[in-house]
């Protein structure tokens, strides 16, 4: 079975929503052929590069490894840093998991970034995901435990 495991360090960041704006020039909207504005995307920068750091990550972990091809089950272990606002007793019950991690960023959000870190370096797509787990928790180095690993399944 083949499988990779790998951190991504420093504080976890959600996927970011997608933006939209009108192109301007000088202050004003360029106008396309139908007589409507021109539209232009881009990504959330916080979002790429977090998603760069997954694919760095993910590259030192692969060490030459070939990308793996079929189903694929993905483990996430969510690591928040705990609030230095915190008492010593709250934080200490923290690092025992006596303390949800209920804030933001959430887990969903979370896992698309590692999800699509992950495209072309660990696996061809993430649409190859078809299992996973995924838990979030305080402790007192901030990061993401990633597993993946490759399952025996047969691809449609």
């Amino acid at each position: 079975m083949n499988e990779v495991q790998f951190v991504v360090p420093g504080l976890p960041v959600g996927k970011g929503r997608h933006r939209s704006a009108p192109l301007m020039r000088d202050r004003k909207p360029v106008i396309g052929k139908g007589g409507r504005p021109v539209i232009i995307h881009h990504s959330d920068p916080k979002t790429v590069k977090y998603e760069n750091l997954v694919a760095l990550s993910a590259q030192a972990a692969m060490a030459g490894k070939g990308l793996i091809s079929g189903a694929v089950f993905l483990e996430l272990d969510i690591r928040l840093p705990i609030p230095k606002s915190w008492p010593a007793k709250k934080k200490a019950m923290a690092i025992q998991g006596l303390v949800a991690a209920t804030k933001k960023p959430d887990c969903s959000n979370i896992q698309k970034s590692i999800e699509d870190g992950m495209n072309g370096v660990v696996y061809v797509d993430d649409v190859q995901i078809v299992k996973g787990t995924q838990s979030k928790r305080y402790a007192e180095t901030p990061g993401v435990v990633v597993i993946v690993r490759e399952l025996e399944l047969m691809s449609a």
